[in-house]
């Protein structure tokens, strides 16, 4: 009997000893696999073009149903990408043939009012004219498409392509009114990421018109070729609450890193003109030709966007992904708009996120945000990690604490389709700085295996009290 007591405590301890080992690796894997530590993964469409090659792939995007689509050229290319479970569709046209297609019209004479981006679903250069484009032009570009060959289409389109300069806006120049984009550092200043067409170096920002202290000033920008620029904040300090982007009726989202757009992604975008609207990525690489100029590199999508709306952010699933460039129509009747990918501006000019520690400027971390252009303060009880955070005033102005909203979460709500965050509170921080469900079995497993060593030591210091009290009987 006493021999199978010994037994059973050393497998009890045994057992107990594997359990924490378990747990602790379970806890540890949890803890590597934390969001946003190494930057977001590469998406499987992109990961498949880069593998597959140019000449054997038209691009990806993601379907009706949310599935990666990959187009190729060949069979064995389609076997491919059902083997890594993604759906194949077999085109005529390669990456290879849509670009250089692109290069021909880029290098064809320039004509203001035109537009032109790879239509990856329907395998084609889509080329848009708007209604500024004249007869002869018109008829001139077409040449220049026939010459290429079915790899190009050509539609014309209504209103014009226009930067989205004027109107109301929280930051003011003297030369227009743009929207904020997202606060940036340098490591050592603070800036502000806007457009390149909303002001020169040199331009002064006020918050408000008549302001006598300039909010800051554009040390740092490109338009057109691309569209980007950096306002240094005057004062150099970083915001305390930069990583929200405001989104009006007192709500705002957390940004949590910068990420590169897919086709057919769902997208949000504020501006001070019109607020929060969503729509659909529908191309990349896209070329604009303003009045002012050309810009290439461009994120095609279905979001409106109006006069003032110039600069705000682009942004998805707490990410940033671009700054409003320009398009055509408006929030009434629909149209498309152009955004700057975040990430090639954050490159190009060296900084990061605020908040991010480490990393190329596109590396996942605390986000970037909306900037204050009131210089309000931030609520001291400001939300824990991993809550949306909400920001007072509309249309993109104003950073502070209120109601958070999910963008591309789990239920969505009212004309714009903003979703109700679902996760907020001490739960949701550390969920997002954690996988929660390894580290819950974990921590279940390392708990259960803390309470076997203890019943084994309560055994062996119960039958030690035994003897101890037969010692003492016996008058030992």
């Amino acid at each position: 009997m006493r021999h199978a007591r010994r037994t059973a405590r050393r497998i009890t301890r045994l057992a107990a000893v594997g359990g924490l080992l378990c747990g602790s690796l379970l806890v540890t894997r949890a803890m590597a696999n934390e969001p946003g530590a190494s930057g977001p993964p590469v998406p499987v469409g992109e990961r498949l073009v880069a593998q597959l090659g140019a000449a054997r792939t038209a691009g990806s995007w993601l379907g009706a149903d949310g599935r990666t689509v990959v187009a190729v050229t060949d069979a064995g290319a389609a076997a491919d990408v059902r083997r890594a479970g993604a759906r194949a569709e077999v085109v005529r046209h390669s990456m290879r043939d849509l670009r250089s297609a692109a290069a021909t019209l880029r290098a064809a004479p320039r004509v203001p009012g035109t537009a032109w981006s790879m239509d990856y679903g329907s395998n084609e250069v889509v080329v848009r004219a708007d209604s500024t484009v004249s007869a002869g032009d018109w008829s001139r570009l077409a040449a220049v498409a026939r010459g290429i060959g079915t790899s190009v289409r050509m539609e014309r389109i209504r209103g014009s392509f226009t930067t989205r300069v004027d109107g109301a806006s929280p930051i003011f120049a003297s030369g227009g009114r743009c929207s904020a984009g997202f606060d940036v550092t340098d490591g050592r200043d603070a800036f502000l990421l806007t457009a390149g067409h909303c002001g020169p170096v040199g331009t002064t920002w006020f918050a408000r018109p008549g302001d006598a202290t300039a909010l800051g000033t554009t040390v740092s920008g490109t338009f057109p070729g691309n569209d980007f620029s950096l306002v240094r904040y005057d004062d150099g300090v970083p915001r305390a609450q930069s990583d929200v982007v405001a989104i009006g009726g007192g709500r705002g989202v957390r940004i949590t890193g910068a990420a590169d757009p897919v086709v057919g992604q769902r997208v949000f975008r504020s501006g001070s003109t019109t607020g929060l609207h969503s729509g659909r990525v529908t191309g990349l690489n896209a070329t604009v030709n303003y009045p002012e100029g050309t810009v290439t590199g461009l994120v095609q999508t279905t979001v409106c966007a109006e006069p003032g709306d110039s600069g705000g952010p682009l942004f998805a699933d707490g990410l940033a992904l671009g700054l409003t460039s320009g398009g055509n129509g408006d929030c009434d009747a629909g149209g498309t708009t152009f955004f700057q990918p975040v990430g090639a501006a954050m490159t190009a000019l060296g900084v990061r996120l605020t908040g991010a520690t480490g990393g190329d400027a596109s590396e996942a971390g605390a986000g970037s945000g909306q900037v204050r252009p009131g210089g309000d303060d931030v609520a001291s009880s400001a939300p824990p990690v991993g809550s949306e955070a909400g920001a007072p005033g509309g249309g993109g102005t104003g950073t502070g604490v209120g109601t958070g909203t999910n963008m591309g979460g789990a239920a969505d709500t009212g004309a714009d389709n903003t979703g109700t965050a679902s996760g907020t509170g001490p739960y949701a921080a550390i969920s997002r700085v954690v996988n929660t469900r390894s580290v819950g079995p974990g921590l279940l497993v390392i708990g259960g295996s803390l309470i076997a060593l203890v019943a084994a030591r309560s055994m062996r210091s119960s039958r030690l009290s035994r003897r101890e009290r037969g010692a003492w009987s016996s008058g030992v």
